[in-house]
């Protein structure tokens, strides 16, 4: 079994869109094994996006995370990593596949719902800094 870190972005949080996303992680076969509704902080943010502090939209990146609540969520399930990603869909909601999470509830490239890892280095990171007693 394999886990995976998930972000339910202000924006889809905002819309109402956290509990229909649950859903479908839930139907899609991760198990959830922690999951936080909470307002990240500066500090946190610019932590967690600190692989993109050099480029131009950092600073845009950051006030988006910290502009209301997100749900953060450990996510498991054989394959956890590349189903999360195939099941968010690609960055830029306009071309995410049909059915994905981001077709479905994102708005832009900027605001497009979800987050999750790409590699399992990310994922011990990013599930290190949200969940440290996991």
């Amino acid at each position: 079994m394999e886990r995976t870190f998930a972000i339910i972005k202000p924006d889809a949080v905002k819309a109402g869109h956290a509990g229909d996303i649950i859903r479908l992680i839930e139907l899609n076969g991760f198990d959830i094994l922690r999951m936080e509704k909470r307002q990240i902080t500066r500090e946190m943010a610019e932590q967690f996006y600190g692989i993109h502090q050099s480029k131009p939209f950092f600073g845009e990146l950051v006030e988006y995370m910290t502009s209301g609540p997100v749900v953060v969520m450990a996510l498991q399930r054989d394959g956890a990593i590349s189903s999360w990603r195939e099941l968010m869909g690609a960055t830029d909601p306009k071309k995410a596949s049909l059915g994905t999470i981001r077709r479905m509830f994102g708005t832009h490239i900027g605001s497009n719902a979800t987050h999750g890892s790409d590699a399992p280095e990310t994922a011990a990171f990013e599930l290190g800094l949200f969940f440290p007693n996991l």
